[in-house]
């Protein structure tokens, strides 16, 4: 199935693609759309460019090419992760009033179909949304902004002593729910790029990372996404502020052009980013169904 890009444009309210989450806006192009159903026609194929493939040596999600609705006025792109018990997503693209209906029902059959766990609605704002919920799309551009060095207690963590390197995975476990438990174990098993930590009184307090560059469909070198978390006994006290800034001038010293970020809207990071003065390409809502 080849997308009409005259249909498919007008309705890109955000930059983002299926399995592949948002993109720069300069790579949004039919073609990034197309790719996405090639790599699904070849069993957990990944694109070259896919940010899942430093994790993982197969794809876990895929679209379902031969179910995706395809109008002038709407296109429905639904995947299937097969992770698990498995789960269907819908990426919902229009600006029809039934358009998240027509997901929830094309979600609920290809779930039935594929005997997934769930089933799932993904549907792309504009930055110009009133009261956005979920996910925020932010953009560092590298090429317009300074990002001078941080004055905190930051370095790589392989620059701190063995005693304070030691306590990692402490923290690791204490921030487990924002990933960090997975990254120490990649640290350990594999190796990655470098993870700036934050020290207070010999541990471990907050880290970023790991610190990646890759580049994008148009060849373009840009900061892969970070896990971030701060103790929470060391927030409120500029600790966050402290590693974004120095995760951000390695981006810079590094000749990276820009980096995409991710950030629940509301949240700690969220704050952090707006503040920064990052720009907003639009929203990411996700509904059960």
């Amino acid at each position: 199935m080849l997308f009409r890009w005259d249909w498919l444009r007008p309705v890109l309210t955000a930059p983002v693609v299926p399995t592949l989450g948002p993109v720069h806006p300069h790579a949004l192009t039919v073609d990034l759309f197309e790719a996405t159903l090639v790599a699904a026609a070849t069993e957990r194929h990944f694109l070259p460019y896919d940010k899942d493939r430093r994790w993982s040596t197969e794809k876990q999600e895929v679209v379902l090419a031969e179910d995706v609705v395809h109008h002038p006025d709407h296109t429905l792109i639904p995947t299937l992760l097969t992770r698990g018990r498995g789960a269907v997503k819908v990426f919902a693209y229009g600006h029809r009033g039934d358009i998240l209906d027509q997901a929830a029902e094309l979600a609920v059959k290809l779930s039935t179909v594929h005997r997934a766990s769930s089933a799932r609605i993904v549907r792309p704002l504009g930055p110009e949304t009133p009261h956005p919920r979920g996910v925020r799309i932010q953009l560092q551009d590298f090429t317009a902004r300074p990002c001078p060095a941080s004055v905190g207690p930051v370095r790589q963590l392989e620059d701190w002593p063995a005693h304070i390197r030691g306590t990692f995975t402490t923290f690791a476990q204490t921030v487990a729910a924002d990933g960090f438990v997975f990254l120490d174990r990649q640290m350990k098993a594999k190796g990655c790029g470098p993870v700036l930590a934050a020290v207070l009184e010999g541990r471990v307090i907050g880290a970023i990372g790991p610190m990646e560059i890759r580049p994008d469909p148009t060849g373009v070198a840009q900061l892969m996404p970070q896990y971030f978390a701060v103790h929470p006994e060391a927030r409120g006290q500029g600790i966050g502020r402290h590693l974004w800034r120095a995760a951000m001038h390695w981006g810079k010293t590094h000749g990276v052009a820009y980096q995409l970020l991710q950030t629940e809207v509301g949240g700690a990071s969220d704050h952090l980013c707006v503040a920064e003065g990052l720009t907003t390409l639009g929203f990411m809502f996700t509904g059960w169904v």
